[in-house]
């Protein structure tokens, strides 16, 4: 993936593979130690069904694995979008 600096994913909408709009970037989580990006917080869209993606209080956590392509906007494979490795809830 060509480099992409932070300011410019700032309030980016962030869209599953299959077109359907998560919701807007907020934050992203980063490993201290290593520098490797680990998740994506995405402030979801009012009318997305939540229920099945993983939150931390009103956001998303999508892994930074799921991201398949940056441009106009964030894409996500929505199976990796919903289950999250890591197992934070």
């Amino acid at each position: 993936m060509a480099k992409v600096f932070a300011k410019n994913l700032s309030n980016k909408q962030v869209m599953a593979t299959d077109g359907t709009e998560l919701g807007i970037l907020n934050n992203i989580v980063m490993d201290g130690k290593t520098g490797e990006l680990e998740d994506l917080i995405v402030k979801p869209d009012i009318g997305l069904d939540t229920s099945k993606y993983q939150k931390d209080g009103q956001y998303l956590i999508v892994p930074f694995d799921a991201v398949s392509a940056i441009k106009d906007y964030i894409v996500v494979d929505k199976v990796l979008a919903k289950g999250h490795p890591y197992g934070h809830q």
